[in-house]
């Protein structure tokens, strides 16, 4: 299987859109407990092969791992917007993107949490924290930092939707398609910030037009236009997912 290596180089309705993105990631934030009890009945859960270099692993410990390193990799980038603002900022994407902020942390600790009881605490097959370079990117310029929202909003749905058929364990798969719902609504309120009263909060760009349904792209290609991107420093391999 060929090796693949990521190198860690007041519109109207905004108040129920709000609380839509705040009972999003709570009801995610609540479901933690059943899947960090699941353990017993994992498949997959084979230890990466010996390297200097992290593999994400194959089953379900795999999907796990991927999902880890791209929750990390949003709840970083939103901690850097929400730690210094753009200019001019209004108040509506203000409080959007501090709400995706706290979705995003939530989600990133809360695989690192599941992980670690699904492997019994054995750490060297959980993802270490990855480190980020994000090059030339102005987080001080609107169209930047909201365009590479867009970006990683829709890949997070991506990458969520082609790995379902991935997972063994039922109670993952439940958790994950609670998990892509929020991310969901994540992109729909970026795409809505970007161009407001437009249809861009499901645009023919994100939901395929014949089926109505959002993109479901495998591991490979998603960790391929990751890579593509230079964001993230911290090399590891996925050797065992599709």
């Amino acid at each position: 299987m060929k090796k693949k290596i990521i190198k860690v180089h007041q519109p109207k309705g905004f108040n129920n859109r709000r609380q839509f993105l705040k009972l999003g990631g709570l009801a995610v934030a609540g479901s933690g407990l059943l899947w960090a009890c699941s353990s017993d009945d994992d498949q997959g859960m084979m230890p990466p092969p010996e390297s200097e270099v992290f593999d994400l692993g194959e089953g379900d410990l795999g999907v796990l791992n991927y999902a880890y390193a791209l929750e990390q990799l949003e709840a970083d980038f939103y901690t850097k917007v929400v730690n210094s603002f753009y200019g001019s900022i209004s108040d509506e994407e203000k409080q959007v993107l501090t709400d995706l902020y706290y979705h995003e942390v939530n989600h990133r600790d809360f695989f690192k949490t599941a992980i670690t009881a699904a492997v019994e605490g054995n750490t060297e097959l959980v993802l270490p924290t990855l480190e980020f370079d994000y090059g030339d990117l102005d987080f001080g310029n609107r169209d930047q930092v909201l365009g590479t929202a867009k970006v990683l909003e829709d890949t997070g749905v991506a990458a969520y939707n082609g790995a379902g058929k991935l997972i063994s364990n039922p109670d993952y798969l439940l958790i994950a398609g609670k998990i892509v719902s929020v991310e969901a609504r994540h992109a729909s309120a970026i795409r809505t910030l970007i161009n407001p009263g437009s249809a861009d909060f499901a645009g023919d760009d994100a939901v395929t037009v014949d089926t109505g349904l959002d993109a479901a792209m495998d591991p490979s290609d998603i960790l391929a236009a990751v890579a593509a991107t230079g964001f993230i420093k911290t090399e590891f391999t996925a050797n065992n997912l599709p």
